[in-house]
């Protein structure tokens, strides 16, 4: 690896995206580019998102702007691979935030722009499970788009890269659609079984703890790092739910062969592959202990906590 890359500091950094995990990011990079000379955020936002009368995105822009984040106009789908690559080209780091709502396709689309800009380091959209340990051909085809990806980033010794694999949103077990936590009705659907275990992280630690590998130092380079709020079996979800709603939850097992078809029968149904790939329980838990939050005692927000901020009869008062 050549000297320049070899002192790479991320100081002019961009961020692809303001969504649900790209708000956090942006949120504690600003906080810690306070403490760090010389360091500035923008942020690639598409000009309707900008201008939009939506009252959340319009709070999301003043926030933004109130933060000292520069915005900078684009768009991830629209624009070809060298139009992205100029952009790039002004930073030092690029991030991706923007998740899978732009396409299956998007993310090596921004891992080539990112190579041809030539930027000294780039982190791309990985915050999710183990692809590498789940491997190729599973029910979850994003998964090996995103093997792809990391193919593509170890061929090269330009651009350092940091991926960072945060596990599930915590709040997504909990979303109906997902059908694993059924309030209304005081249920737990486990994927695969009632001892399969799955890696919980919020967005919002996320946020803090990409910042801190971001002005890690001595830099991380060329890593996997792992984060966890929590890692639980299904089975200890319905516990924790039953500790801190004091009501009994019934506990179902929604098998693999159930799931695979299940998702046989709606082969595109993206949450139906989700629940496959997670049922399978390969690559989708770790041990908490050997996280960069837990060497570095970063304290994070496990299930209970969350449960207690959000689903108790105080959360809501």
């Amino acid at each position: 690896m050549n000297d320049v890359v070899a002192a790479v500091k991320s100081r002019n950094i961009l961020v692809l995206g303001a969504g649900e995990l790209g708000m956090p990011v942006l949120r504690n990079l600003a906080r810690r580019a306070k403490t760090i000379d010389g360091a500035s955020i923008s942020v690639l936002l598409r000009a309707s998102a900008v201008t939009s009368d939506e009252p959340s995105k319009k709070r999301d822009i003043k926030e933004i702007r109130d933060l000292g984040i520069e915005v900078v106009i684009g768009d991830l789908v629209q624009s070809s691979i060298d139009e992205l690559a100029s952009v790039f080209a002004r930073y030092d780091t690029v991030i991706g935030c923007a998740g899978y709502a732009a396409g299956i396709d998007t993310p090596m689309k921004l891992a080539k722009a990112a190579l041809r800009s030539g930027i000294p380091r780039y982190f791309p959209w990985q915050f999710g499970v183990d692809f590498e340990a789940i491997g190729r051909g599973g029910p979850q085809d994003i998964f090996d788009a995103q093997l792809d990806v990391r193919e593509l980033l170890r061929s090269q010794d330009k651009t350092e890269w940091v991926v960072i694999s945060t596990g599930m949103f915590m709040s997504y077990l909990f979303e109906p659609e997902f059908g694993v936590v059924d309030l209304e009705n005081s249920a737990v659907h486990a994927l695969g079984s009632l001892d399969t275990a799955v890696t919980l992280t919020t967005p919002d630690d996320i946020g803090r703890l990409t910042a801190e590998v971001v002005f890690f130092q001595p830099t991380i380079r060329n890593e996997i790092v792992f984060l966890a709020g929590d890692t639980v079996t299904y089975g200890e979800v319905a516990d924790r739910l039953e500790a801190a709603l004091d009501r009994p939850f019934g506990r179902s097992e929604w098998t693999v062969p159930f799931l695979m078809d299940e998702l046989a029968d709606d082969p595109r149904n993206m949450m139906r592959k989700y629940r496959a790939a997670f049922a399978i329980g390969r690559g989708v838990a770790w041990d908490k202990a050997g996280t960069f939050n837990a060497r570095q005692a970063i304290q994070v927000t496990d299930l209970a906590a969350w449960i207690g901020a959000n689903l108790t009869p105080s959360s809501n008062a």
